[in-house]
């Protein structure tokens, strides 16, 4: 999708239109989650922090989110991806990958595909949607992008390489930051460099995935459109407005992000192994290559994490807040921080967890499920924990499992 959260507000108020609209956090820590294509002219873009953005746009008109709307749009989208296939992959809650094979049957080529789709997609939503057509995701995803906005690009698997040959290395699927210094101190700039480039350099840079690295430069990509995958992890995490060290504060955060993972947690009718905590500190320690960025780098905070993994899975809030409290003790972070999280992984289905006897996890599930039915009837702030809750500062735009709203 275009822009996707400020496309949805400016169809909302179209007297917005024309103007440079910014979505996200609107405090000092704020980041920006959309701008409309108005506001990118001024150099405004999608993770930019909201106060270099009101910089660069100071007459922006600046929005926070409102991510049950955007989720309800993005569910009637995903509902016209189901017209033209069921192989469906979201990445995002604007983005995903469609495999149409199966459907060649039903239109004479895959742009007439295409076109349809973009067509059905405006008339449900009155949104653009941006499509590339490849032999693979990685080309696929690539044509999209070089297509924005309202594109529509199809390259076929003989077009593939021509299409890669110019482009900057860090197009390619698992090329970071850090990846990309590498490659350039040995000239490699382009995917036509990465291809040319001696195969020890490859190997010194990626390791056991060089030979990876390089079927992609050539346009090669075996992943498949995994419509079925299941979620390995879910977290929630929160900049705050300014750096913290109060305990109450932390305290609260680490509760809030408790509730909201072990909420999904249920919804997928899921538990979980292990509980991550994840801090990063408020002092800069140096910088990291950032290709968005207009001075080429980017502050690196210093990252503190502790995990701890259960006998018995988990899908309660307050269970995980104890455990998350420990691990907060036993990090002894004594700085400021800026960001703090809190994750889940190793996950299993409900139904596989066995209850230890005379336990209190009953209790906990039961609980834990009449909080979820009063939010899911009267809303998110009807009912929660007696602490309080920070405001969620950098709302996500990832499709988050067990976070899509019911119909009602």
């Amino acid at each position: 999708m275009d822009a996707f959260y400020a496309s949805i507000e400016i169809r909302d108020h179209p007297e917005l239109r024309g103007q440079p609209v910014i979505v996200g956090g609107v405090s000092a820590r704020g980041v920006v989650c959309a701008a409309s294509y108005e506001a990118r002219k001024f150099g405004v873009r999608s993770a930019m922090p909201t106060f270099q953005a009101r910089h660069l746009c100071p007459d922006g008109v600046f929005l926070r989110p409102n991510m049950e709307k955007y989720a309800v749009v993005s569910e009637r989208i995903h509902l016209v991806f189901l017209e033209f296939t069921s192989e469906i992959e979201p990445i995002a809650l604007d983005e995903a990958y469609l495999d149409v094979t199966g459907s060649f049957s039903l239109y004479s080529e895959p742009l007439m595909l295409a076109q349809q789709l973009k067509r059905r997609v405006y008339d449900v939503t009155q949104l653009v949607v941006s499509v590339g057509v490849g032999p693979n995701k990685l080309i696929a995803k690539i044509a999209c992008t070089l297509g924005k906005p309202d594109g529509l690009r199809m390259v076929t698997e003989q077009g593939a390489a021509a299409l890669l040959e110019p482009l900057p290395v860090r197009r390619l699927w698992g090329i970071g930051p850090v990846a990309q210094t590498e490659l350039e101190r040995h000239g490699i700039l382009t995917i036509g460099d990465l291809r040319r480039a001696p195969a020890e350099v490859l190997r010194e840079t990626f390791g056991a995935r060089s030979d990876e690295i390089t079927q992609m430069a050539w346009g090669r990509d075996d992943r498949p459109v995994e419509s079925n995958r299941e979620a390995r992890s879910i977290g929630e995490e929160s900049t705050f407005e300014t750096n913290v060290r109060e305990p109450d504060v932390i305290t609260a955060a680490i509760t809030a992000h408790c509730e909201a993972v072990a909420h999904r947690l249920r919804k997928l009718g899921m538990r979980a192994h292990t509980i991550t905590l994840k801090v990063k500190l408020a002092h800069a320690q140096g910088t990291l290559p950032d290709r968005n960025s207009s001075d080429g780098d980017a502050p690196r905070y210093p990252l503190v994490t502790r995990s701890k993994t259960l006998p018995q899975a988990i899908q309660d809030g307050m269970q995980m807040r104890a455990v998350v409290l420990a691990l907060w003790r036993q990090a002894q972070v004594k700085a400021p921080l800026r960001l703090l999280g809190v994750s889940v992984s190793q996950l299993e289905p409900s139904t596989e967890a066995q209850l230890e006897l005379f336990s209190a996890k009953g209790k906990h599930d039961r609980l834990g499920k009449a909080i979820d039915a009063i939010q899911e009837r009267y809303g998110q702030g009807a009912i929660r924990r007696a602490v309080d809750t920070p405001e969620k500062l950098t709302p996500s735009k990832q499709a988050k499992p067990g976070d899509t709203p019911k119909r009602r």
